[in-house]
């Protein structure tokens, strides 16, 4: 028996199955149907991201993409880079995914969008180069 797709109207609200987003890595959450007793305490999308949970480097990352967009203008954009680069240093190669979760965490929040190409894109689906700018 071939599996059933899954719809929009299996995260319907009014079902109890809002959408929500990871903790650790901003990602949206898919629906499980282990979950359905405890679904509103559910926070993080896989066991990696509920062991790495969100650490003083992530938060770091977060402020500083908040203060390199904030000493721009309105409408300009900054690359993930430039936030790992003011916080790692040499070793900012190293905390460009990381720069990236936090990026998607702000988005998860309301305080940013990831841009590709000048477009909005979805944060737990974009892939490549991106761009981080607040929300217009």
């Amino acid at each position: 028996m071939a599996h059933r797709q899954r719809t929009p109207a299996d995260s319907d609200p009014e079902q109890g199955r809002a959408d929500k987003t990871c903790a650790s890595c901003g990602r949206r959450i898919e629906w499980r149907a282990k979950w359905a007793d405890n679904w509103e305490s559910v926070k993080y999308c896989s066991t990696a991201c509920r062991a790495h949970g969100v650490t003083a480097t992530d938060l770091r990352l977060e402020e500083s993409i908040t203060t390199l967009l904030s000493a721009r203008a309105t409408d300009a954009t900054i690359c993930p880079s430039e936030a790992a680069k003011a916080v790692g240093g040499e070793g900012w190669n190293e905390l460009m995914e990381p720069a990236r979760r936090a990026a998607r965490r702000l988005v998860a929040r309301g305080e940013l969008q990831i841009t590709q190409g000048g477009a909005v894109v979805e944060p737990s689906t974009a892939k490549g180069p991106i761009r981080l700018r607040r929300p217009r």
